[in-house]
C-alpha cells in the first residue's frame, strides 16, 4: 500500500532543526579553489596544489 505525503504541510520539530545543521565544512575541498574551467563543459578544474592537499587527506583518514 501506498504512503503518501502532504507537500502543503511543511515539516517541523527536532528533526527539521537537525538536518539544517552543515554536516561537513566545503570550504577546504579541492574543487572550493577553482584554478579554471573546460570549455565546453564548464567543468571546474582545481588547482594542482588543491588536488595534492586533498590526495594527502584522504590517504591520511583511509578507514
Amino acid at each position: 500500500m501506498a504512503r503518501y505525503v502532504n507537500k502543503d504541510q511543511s515539516l517541523k520539530g527536532l528533526k527539521r532543526r537537525r538536518y539544517s545543521l552543515p554536516v561537513e565544512e566545503h570550504s577546504t575541498a579541492a574543487w572550493a579553489n577553482l584554478a579554471g574551467h573546460k570549455d565546453v563543459s564548464r567543468v571546474g578544474l582545481p588547482s594542482d596544489l588543491d588536488v595534492e592537499l586533498a590526495r594527502e587527506w584522504a590517504e591520511e583518514n583511509q578507514k
